[in-house]
């Protein structure tokens, strides 16, 4: 792992298009199609690597992504998917994934999946053994059980204390009372990890895994499964993928969004930043957090944000970086 060279542009809050054209890090992509390629959000360096490893053993970019994010659901330190992701607003932890197969076309997708830990295999085997795409709720946990998963409790210690000081702080005139400290500040992150690879033969692969916005009303689902808005993938133009607020993204459908300016030309990183201004004009220039991640069939690769300071993980087949997306905006005016 390195911290690879990365360019940050120092300018000016007046023109977020100008912001766009001059906030592009380096890349450090090679341009040789026959080597693959992995690229995450920025909590996947070791997804790119285990994903790296799938492909120089001969597996397909499908199982690359698959593999690579698994490691991530099952790291009960990353409260953003999987086990120890952070619950909904009654406690339990809901997972949402979706996963694409370029080759085929073939989507999988669960929704508000409760206690099973790995729901981007579960979104694997929805596209691979049904003849449906998207899978819900309490559908979704018998289809994983009747498909050998096992129940578990997914709310580690760290994250059920999280929820804790989140429901005390919400308000002082409900029935809970906050532990005698400073006021607890309720925060609601929201993590996920997205993962795009590319194999030797050209062929692409996506998957988009996450525990949704912290506390959040049961059933909620955000963008992550839905086909279009959290992952998108089409074999001859190219991938995308989304983390940040899903609404957002799926008002402007985004990750397909990105896929079809690909197609249009465009490359990754400026097909990104185009789709992130479609989301700057809905929310009046003062839009919430969401990041865009995007490689094309030549196996070129890009990331951008709405705000600075978000990364994102990519390995060129040769070494795995930690890289600075594009941004249009310093900061949150508001």
């Amino acid at each position: 792992m390195l911290n690879r060279r990365t360019f940050i542009a120092s300018v000016s809050l007046s023109s977020w298009v100008a912001q766009a054209a001059q906030n592009k890090p380096a890349t450090g992509v090679s341009r040789l199609p026959s080597r693959p390629r992995v690229i995450s959000s920025d909590n996947g360096i070791r997804a790119v690597e285990k994903a790296m490893l799938v492909l120089e053993a001969g597996g397909s970019s499908l199982d690359a992504v698959v593999e690579g994010v698994t490691l991530v659901e099952d790291d009960p330190e990353d409260q953003g998917v999987g086990l120890g992701g952070l619950p909904n607003a009654d406690g339990e932890v809901e997972l949402d994934a979706s996963v694409m197969y370029g080759p085929t076309g073939g989507a999988g997708a669960v929704g508000a999946l409760k206690s099973i830990r790995n729901p981007a295999k579960v979104a694997r085997l929805v596209m691979q053994r049904t003849t449906r795409v998207f899978l819900v709720g309490e559908g979704a946990l018998q289809f994983a059980l009747a498909h050998g998963f096992q129940k578990e409790n997914l709310l580690t210690e760290k994250s059920r204390l999280a929820w804790l000081k989140w429901k005390e702080g919400l308000s002082d005139s409900d029935d809970w009372v906050a532990p005698p400290s400073p006021k607890a500040e309720a925060k609601r992150p929201q993590g996920t990890i997205n993962c795009l690879a590319i194999d030797s033969a050209g062929d692409l692969s996506g998957v988009t895994t996450t525990s949704g916005l912290a506390f959040k009303p049961p059933g909620r689902v955000g963008d992550s499964p839905i086909i279009g808005a959290g992952l998108y993938v089409d074999n001859a133009v190219g991938a995308a993928g989304a983390t940040g607020n899903g609404e957002a993204n799926i008002r402007v459908v985004g990750s397909h969004t990105v896929v079809e300016l690909m197609r249009q030309g465009k490359a990754p990183e400026q097909a990104c930043i185009e789709t992130l201004k479609r989301v700057m004009d809905l929310f009046k220039g003062n839009p919430p957090q969401l990041n865009f991640y995007a490689m094309n069939k030549k196996g070129e690769s890009g990331a951008a944000s709405i705000y600075k300071g978000a990364g994102y993980c990519l390995h060129d087949g040769t070494q795995s970086y930690r890289l600075q997306s594009a941004w249009l905006l310093e900061k949150k005016t508001t």
